[in-house]
C-alpha cells in the first residue's frame, strides 16, 4: 500500500486536524495540497495560510488558483477542486485523503435524498480516495484542535444560504447524535449492497473493454441501466444512460456515439467499448 499521500488543506480546522494527526504518524510521505476556487475576495488569505502551514511542518506545498467568480456552483467548485487534486497525486505517486468527517456524510446523504438519488444517495463519500475522519463528528475535530491549540481558518461562505450544502447544514446539525450513527450506520450497508452489485455486475459483462452488445439487448432495462452505470463510473444521468442503451440497439458498426460528460461509446457488430476521456 502507498505511504505517500496528497492531503487536501483548505484551512479550515477538518483538513488543518487531519494534516496534524497525518504528520504523527511514522514513515508516510505528505504534500499539502490547496485549491483556491477564486470565489471568495479573502480566498488569498486562506492560500498564504495553508502555505504556512506546509513550511511549518517542512512538507512539499502544491497550489492552483482559478477565478470561478461568485456564481460558481457547489459542483463546479468540486469538479474542479478533484481535477487538481488527482493531477497532483498523479504527478507524486501519491494516493489523495480528504478531511471528510461523520458530519459530512451524514449532510450529504441528506442532499442526495432532497435530490431524489434513490438507495445510491446513502452510498456516498464511496471511492479511492481516503477519509480518516469519517468515523469523527465535527464536535470531535473542534475538540482535537483546541486540545492541541491548533490555528485555522474559517470559510466565510459556510455562513451564506447561496449554497445547499449550508441550508442542508442548517437542518442536519440538529439532529441527535443517536440519529446520525442510524444513518451512518445505513450508509455502510449500502456500502456493503453496492459492492455486491458491483462484482454482479462483473460476472454478468466482464471488466471490459469490451462489452457484448447482444448482453444488453437481451437485458431488462433496469439490469442493462445498472451495468452501464457501473462500466462508466456513474458519470452519466439515468436519461443519458437510457439513450446509450438505445444506441447499444440500434447503432451501425464503426458507428461512435459521445454520451456526455466525456463518456464515448465505440460499436462494432457484435461488442462495444466505452472511453472515459479524463
Amino acid at each position: 500500500m502507498s505511504k505517500k499521500y496528497v492531503i487536501a488543506v483548505s484551512g479550515g480546522v477538518d483538513s488543518v486536524v487531519l494534516l496534524h494527526m497525518l504528520t504523527r504518524l511514522p514513515g508516510v510521505e505528505l504534500v499539502v495540497a490547496h485549491f483556491d476556487h477564486g470565489i471568495r475576495d479573502d480566498s488569498s488569505s486562506d492560500a498564504l495560510f495553508v502555505a504556512n502551514l506546509a513550511r511549518k511542518y517542512d512538507l512539499p506545498f502544491e497550489s492552483k488558483r482559478e477565478e470561478l467568480g461568485k456564481g460558481a456552483s457547489e459542483d463546479q467548485a468540486r469538479t474542479r477542486r478533484y481535477e487538481f487534486l488527482r493531477n497532483v497525486a498523479q504527478k507524486h505517486k501519491a494516493k489523495i485523503v480528504t478531511a471528510h468527517h461523520a458530519d459530512d456524510a451524514v449532510e450529504t446523504v441528506a442532499i442526495n435524498l432532497t435530490r431524489g438519488t434513490g438507495w445510491r444517495g446513502l452510498a456516498v463519500l464511496d471511492s479511492e480516495i481516503i477519509r480518516p475522519l469519517l468515523d469523527m463528528s465535527k464536535h470531535d475535530i473542534l475538540d482535537y484542535a483546541k486540545k492541541h491549540q491548533l490555528d485555522w481558518r474559517e470559510d466565510s461562505t459556510n455562513a451564506s444560504d447561496d449554497y445547499l450544502r449550508n441550508r442542508i447544514r442548517q437542518k442536519t446539525h440538529i439532529i441527535e447524535d443517536d440519529k446520525k450513527r442510524q444513518i451512518l450506520a445505513l450508509r455502510n450497508h449500502q456500502l456493503g449492497l453496492k459492492k455486491q452489485i458491483n462484482e454482479e455486475v462483473i460476472r454478468l459483462v466482464g471488466e471490459g473493454p469490451d462489452y457484448n452488445r447482444h448482453f444488453f439487448i437481451q437485458a431488462d432495462p433496469k439490469t442493462a441501466l445498472e451495468c452501464l452505470r457501473y462500466i462508466t463510473q456513474a458519470r452519466l444521468t439515468r436519461p443519458q444512460l437510457g439513450r446509450v442503451l438505445i444506441a447499444i440497439k440500434t447503432a451501425k458498426p464503426g458507428a461512435t456515439y459521445e454520451a456526455g460528460d466525456a463518456v464515448e461509446f465505440r460499436f462494432t457488430s457484435r461488442n462495444f467499448t466505452v472511453k472515459l476521456v479524463k
